[in-house]
């Protein structure tokens, strides 16, 4: 095992252990469930769930990549030769960190109102300061950089085709939510979108 296979799967333990806690944070001081995903009716559900099964599926592949392992799933290399350079490699750990780093802001920012999917029956208080007043979506943003820079430092097709389709599916996401919290808080979301920027711009 290399430097970045240590780093890539020291990034999801510390992933891991940030979800895990909140939510029992959460569960224990406000009685929430924070976990959300798949409650809806209709396609919806449908989609959330496969979602949640294809992150499970690139989790599992990133972690026996790293690990070398012969069960590897999707080991075929991208026949692009940049993409097997140290220099993007370098590039690929800079993104994860950053995604990192925004991704644990993102959490300290939230507060009690953490949630996985729409919650439509306690969905908490709208959230504006810290690394919200920054950008919009700042999880969304920390997949993104994660995605992208995993990608860079494997370079194999399973991860360059995930990227592409978590960032549209990603997105897709957002436009839902954003539609959820326009209903639910109205003149305030309204406001915080015109000062707030989508991504990082826009």
């Amino acid at each position: 095992m290399t430097l970045f296979d240590y780093f890539q799967l020291s990034t999801v333990v510390v992933i891991v252990c940030v979800i895990a806690t909140k939510t029992i944070y959460l569960r224990v001081a406000t009685a929430i469930n924070p976990i959300v995903i798949g409650r809806g009716k209709g396609p919806w559900q449908i989609v959330e769930m496969l979602s949640l099964g294809s992150l499970l599926l690139w989790l599992a592949e990133l972690v026996l990549h790293a690990l070398h392992s012969r069960y590897d799933i999707f080991p075929e290399e991208v026949n692009l030769a940049f993409l097997r350079t140290v220099p993007l490699k370098i590039a690929g750990v800079v993104l994860v960190s950053l995604g990192l780093i925004t991704f644990i802001l993102a959490f300290l920012s939230f507060g009690s109102s953490w949630r996985i999917g729409i919650d439509r029956k306690s969905p908490g208080t709208l959230v504006t300061g810290g690394i919200f007043g920054i950008t919009r979506n700042p999880i969304y943003v920390a997949f993104n950089l994660y995605f992208i820079g995993i990608l860079l430092i494997n370079g194999t097709w399973f991860f360059l085709i995930f990227a592409l389709l978590a960032s549209v599916a990603v997105h897709v996401q957002i436009l839902r939510e954003e539609d959820f919290l326009r209903k639910q808080y109205g003149e305030n979301f309204e406001d915080y979108g015109k000062r707030t920027p989508r991504y990082l711009i826009w």
